[in-house]
């Protein structure tokens, strides 16, 4: 909703945070409600990015956490707001470049989205009733950055590791991989191929590969199809 939109870049603003990305609206974009819900963050909504696709809106992110407040059949580390925007900062203040997933407010993010994050953030809701307001989980994450950045605003970090893959870097490597395998035909039987490509996908997103382990990585299936095709 053109509504949620709006007030969570509100939220978004009252802690600093501007860079929005808009993944394929419901009511479509530029959406009036959204404006009227941002007050005077509209400059956030003049500035978002909008795009089609999860994958794309992540794409040049090093990190990403994905919130949730369902517990899923996918392996990765569950934070809380507090210590996921603790790990952010300091990801941040060494160079990376850090993104936070909300889903829609109906049925949040769906597993195929949860498989392109590196972690997950869990807000501990009451389980009796768990639906949280898209913008009051924004809040709640910004407020968290707030405070994580607040205790040290000198934090400058010294870059002493090589950067991690982006996001787009980590899918191009996961698409390779599951075009050879594809090819030589491990995702057997077809009815389960889906769900082993997500777990691959998953299993992808939850290693801290580098930009050049992701070279490697490459370099590696490129010379196993090479030897396998030459009969060695």
């Amino acid at each position: 909703m053109g509504e949620n939109i709006g007030a969570a870049a509100r939220a978004m603003w009252n802690f600093g945070l501007d860079r929005l990305v808009i993944v394929a609206p419901r009511d479509g974009w530029p959406n009036p409600k959204a404006v009227a819900m941002a007050s005077g963050a509209g400059r956030l909504l003049d500035e978002a990015r909008l795009v089609g696709s999860t994958s794309e809106a992540v794409a040049d992110a090093t990190f990403v956490y994905a919130t949730t407040a369902r517990s899923r059949e996918l392996t990765k580390d569950v934070l809380t707001p507090l210590v996921a925007m603790q790990d952010a900062a300091a990801r941040i203040a060494g160079g990376q470049d850090v993104a936070v997933l909300f889903g829609p407010e109906r049925a949040g993010l769906q597993n195929d989205d949860v498989a392109r994050a590196n972690a997950i953030i869990s807000v501990p809701v009451n389980p009796e009733f768990p639906s949280l307001n898209i913008a009051q989980c924004v809040l709640l994450i910004a407020y968290e950055w707030r405070r994580a950045v607040g205790c040290d605003p000198d934090r400058e970090g010294e870059l002493t590791e090589p950067l991690p893959a982006s996001h787009a870097e980590v899918e191009h490597l996961a698409s390779h991989y599951e075009n050879r395998l594809q090819d030589a035909g491990f995702f057997f039987p077809p009815e389960k191929a889906a769900g082993m490509k997500q777990t691959l996908r998953n299993l992808w997103s939850r290693m801290p590969l580098t930009s050049v382990d992701v070279q490697v990585l490459h370099g590696i299936l490129r010379q196993m199809v090479r030897w396998k095709e030459r009969g060695d």
